[in-house]
């Protein structure tokens, strides 16, 4: 279970079978390049040489094309979701695959 905070403030607990298989995307012109987000979870975060963040395929290969979407491995969820929750620049985005729905980020409800 990972606590979720809406943009309302109120806190409740979202349960990963609720959540389906999720996918995560950043959106490159907001980020700052601080890198908080590979320190969490390197496995689906990388800087390039631009110095912006980018998300990683399954296959470790980075998807250089702004707005990539990479999919979220369940043993890396709660990396993710604190890479979205400590994000400088508000630019990670964890959505539901099956309807697009976010979950964590700034769009979240």
């Amino acid at each position: 279970m990972l606590n979720h905070v809406s943009r309302n403030g109120r806190r409740r607990t979202v349960r990963n079978e609720e959540l389906g298989d999720l996918e995560v995307w950043i959106d490159q012109d907001l980020c700052t390049g601080d890198g908080i987000c590979a320190q969490y979870a390197p496995e689906v975060f990388e800087l390039d040489i631009d110095g912006l963040a980018y998300v990683k395929s399954a296959d470790d290969e980075l998807l250089q094309d702004k707005g990539a979407i990479a999919p979220v491995p369940l043993p890396l969820l709660t990396e993710v979701v604190d890479s979205a929750k400590e994000c400088p620049g508000d630019c990670i985005h964890v959505r539901r695959a099956s309807d697009r729905v976010e979950v964590y980020g700034p769009d979240a409800e």
